[in-house]
């Protein structure tokens, strides 16, 4: 039988390692030498040579654009995760009003996602302002305002690029209290009116908030240029003083989203690969293209939740074999989400998962959970491990048959949890994403996953 090898450098660990595809199983060969990973040449390929495409990075890896001041720990990443996942799970659970349906998600969810920032993982170039100024700013599909510091400030952020000066942009303006864009922002977004121009307030559920003026100016993506791109220019905020971005952009579904404000120029469909931590880069397109390679799946949207991308799961395979958990118990569905970093099931699928994967496991030795991770390994001092692949199955039948660097992380934990409390809302978390390039296609309302893409 063929293998195909690739060298792997697993999650948050210093080790080579090589993948080999054989049977039901996925097999890693770890070294013993630790080594540091370099910034090289990327080598993803993005499906669509049109739209607008910017090189992606993971924020802690090797050719990281603004890596945190300090790298957190893995307990505060997972606490971090915890509190993004629960706010997602309460709101959509609310929002069910117990009907379990994904299509028929009713409750008003606020625009900006609450949560803490540090599970926002990847960063993007863009340039505002003419002339344009480099901004290096996370992505957030939970996420609909985009936003960067502004000045005046005092103190000003410490950050990576320089700070951007309204006052210095021929093109940039402030919204007026009466505009159309400032009554979109909604009672959750809107902060008032300060001398006729526009504010704007984002919280997050671990305290931090940025508010300021919520303003137009040119944005720059790469070779393309959007002229009237509204975003808030944040002059005062809380929780940011270990963030080296300079801001955020959101990819979530609303309408002052990044994806929605460019929706007339590159269509409402968008995609990214989000490498794993050790690897150089990925991308994220706007105006990606449906067809060629991609495993479909059906969006599910609500237009009283408009910032959440939903799909439905309806079984999941281990080893092969589909582990004993009715559709049903899938039925709430999933929130495909770019911020959170482990991917959350309902309590009795994570249970069927959790015991067919220590049933493929059995030869090695359990060791003590770490957080919310409760199937971990010790693998001591073996050179060879065998691990079942994990497949997940959408609606409709198509098969997402995760990367290594999908089913495990730190290297011997499964990298799955279960929801909160009797939550029955999943959410596919950024670790399963990881070198797919995950299709967004609003106008269709089709999720697509192309594998290898980085």
């Amino acid at each position: 039988m063929a293998t195909v090898s690739k060298l792997l450098l697993l999650l948050l660990c210093s080790y080579y390692a090589l993948i080999a595809r054989a049977g039901e199983h996925s097999s890693y060969i770890t070294g013993s030498v630790k080594t540091e990973a370099v910034c090289f040449e990327t080598k993803a390929s993005p499906s669509s040579s049109g739209g607008g495409t910017v090189t992606l990075h993971h924020r802690h890896g090797p050719c990281s654009l603004a890596p945190t001041k300090a790298t957190p720990t893995m307990e505060e990443i997972l606490l971090s995760d915890k509190l993004r996942a629960s706010n997602i799970q309460r709101k959509l659970t609310a929002a069910t009003n117990g009907t379990g349906d994904a299509q028929k998600l009713e409750a008003t969810l606020p625009t900006s996602l609450g949560t803490a920032l540090e599970t926002l993982q990847y960063v993007i170039n863009v340039s505002i302002g003419t002339p344009a100024v480099t901004q290096t700013v996370m992505i957030d599909t939970g996420s609909d305002v985009s936003w960067v510091h502004c000045k005046p400030c005092s103190p000003c952020h410490s950050q990576v690029d320089p700070i951007f000066d309204p006052s210095m942009s021929s093109t940039y303006s402030a919204l007026s209290c009466s505009s159309a864009a400032c009554a979109q922002l909604g009672s959750d977004s809107n902060g008032g009116c300060s001398s006729s121009q526009c504010q704007y307030i984002v919280r997050y559920l671990d305290g931090s908030n940025t508010t300021g003026t919520y303003g137009s100016n040119t944005l720059t993506l790469g070779p393309n240029v959007i002229t009237g791109f509204q975003f808030g220019c944040s002059r005062a905020g809380t929780g940011f003083d270990d963030e080296k971005t300079a801001g955020l952009m959101g990819l979530g579904g609303d309408v002052q989203s990044l994806v929605s404000q460019t929706a007339g120029t590159f269509g409402r469909a968008f995609s990214y690969c989000l490498p794993p931590p050790q690897s150089p880069a990925g991308f994220l397109t706007l105006g990606a293209a449906s067809g060629g390679n991609f495993t479909t799946t059906r969006m599910f949207r609500s237009s009283r939740v408009p910032t959440f991308y939903l799909v439905l799961l309806q079984a999941i395979r281990v080893g092969g074999r589909q582990i004993n958990v009715e559709p049903s118990v899938f039925a709430a569905g999933s929130v495909m989400d770019s911020g959170t970093i482990i991917t959350r099931l309902p309590p009795r699928a994570y249970a069927a998962l959790s015991s067919a994967f220590r049933a493929g496991m059995t030869q090695y030795r359990r060791a003590r959970p770490v957080g919310i991770l409760d199937t971990c390994y010790d693998f001591g001092s073996l050179t060879t491990v065998r691990i079942p692949t994990v497949e997940l199955v959408f609606d409709g039948g198509a098969v997402v048959d995760l990367d290594l660097d999908g089913i495990m992380i730190l290297g011997r934990c499964l990298a799955f949890a279960p929801s909160d409390g009797a939550s029955s809302v999943g959410i596919i978390g950024n670790v399963q994403q990881r070198t797919f390039e995950v299709l967004y296609d609003v106008s269709r309302g089709t999720m697509g996953f192309r594998a290898g893409a980085c």
